[in-house]
């Protein structure tokens, strides 16, 4: 009986592709790949193995024993019975995005403290204003809320501007590779952000983390604080946040919202203080990040083939 790996990912690349193919057949499968989940359609109902991020794959693939999402968070799948019975496995690609995620953070900070922004609408009006003050990531004290991958990848970079301190946020006060100079609980938020000049926030969408920054939060960080949001929109109150760079008191960047896209006539587009990225810091548009998905996928393929435990398994329940 033939076995089918699908792999359901627009702009993969030949190059990825070959390799899957390669490694695949290799394994005793056939493998397809397809752009969009209506062009894998007809294919799905075959497919033992799926390796794509639309949630829509699981209903209409009754063979399905693994499915590997090339994205970090699991939201579209957490509620496939496919998955909850537990007829088939669920891999993220978790690590995968530190690098490219990190290199935005920051992007988005230093365009904040250095004003980039009205220093370009300066330019645009061709004139000469060059002594606007700005600040700098040196000296300054950054709370960094979710220590995985990508709050360590942004604390090694951070690291090398000589801030103050870099504060972690975590749910069991580990302090990874001491890459932080101190760790606090997530429940012991509220003690640190009186002294946070940077607030940076890279955790998982789930029930615990709804919610986690509302108008009471928000209103313990210093005047100036810049918030940086590369994690899930749901994890602030935007409209307590809103509030808050209206006013002047604090300056945000958020490539995250409670609803994406931002409707066209939404209040946030001219909201000040702020830089608005369509969720784009952690796509599939650095070779760099394409490289670590597919070989993630190839060494779990291989672990399923040879039943071995695999790697990066979602927990269902919790969301990540």
């Amino acid at each position: 009986m033939e076995r089918y790996l699908l792999t359901v990912i627009p702009g993969l690349g030949e190059s990825a592709q070959e390799k899957i193919r390669e490694a695949a057949e290799s394994r005793g499968f056939t493998a397809m790949f397809y752009e969009t989940p209506e062009e894998a359609a007809e294919m799905l109902p075959k497919a033992e193995i799926v390796f794509g991020q639309s949630g829509n794959l699981a209903d209409h693939a009754p063979s399905l024993k693994w499915l590997c999402t090339p994205s970090a968070g699991i939201n579209q799948f957490t509620k496939k019975d496919v998955f909850l019975t537990g007829q088939a496995v669920l891999t993220n690609s978790s690590g995968a995005y530190g690098v490219t995620i990190a290199e935005h953070v920051i992007m988005i900070l230093l365009e904040i403290l250095r004003r980039k922004a009205e220093y370009s609408e300066i330019v645009a009006r061709r004139e000469w204003i060059r002594d606007l003050h700005i600040r700098s990531i040196r000296d300054s004290r950054i709370t960094l809320v979710g220590t995985g991958n990508i709050g360590q990848e942004t604390a090694i970079r951070l690291r090398s501007f000589s801030p103050e301190c870099l504060v972690g946020v975590n749910r069991r006060g580990a302090n990874p590779d001491n890459l932080f100079d101190r760790v606090v609980l997530s429940e012991n938020m509220w003690e640190v952000l009186p002294e946070t000049d940077v607030l940076i926030i890279s955790l998982p969408g789930t029930p615990d983390t709804e919610g986690m920054l509302g108008e009471k939060e928000l209103a313990l960080l210093p005047d100036g604080t810049v918030i940086i949001n590369v994690g899930r929109g749901t994890i602030i109150r935007q409209s307590a946040l809103e509030k808050e760079l209206r006013k002047g008191r604090l300056f945000a960047g958020l490539d995250v919202f409670e609803q994406e896209p931002i409707p066209a006539e939404d209040s946030l587009w001219t909201c000040p203080n702020l830089i608005i990225t369509p969720h784009c810091a952690g796509n599939m548009t650095l070779p760099y990040t394409v490289n670590c998905i597919v070989e993630m996928f190839l060494e779990n393929l291989d672990n399923y083939c040879q039943g071995r435990p695999m790697k990066r398994l979602a927990n269902i329940k919790n969301g990540y």
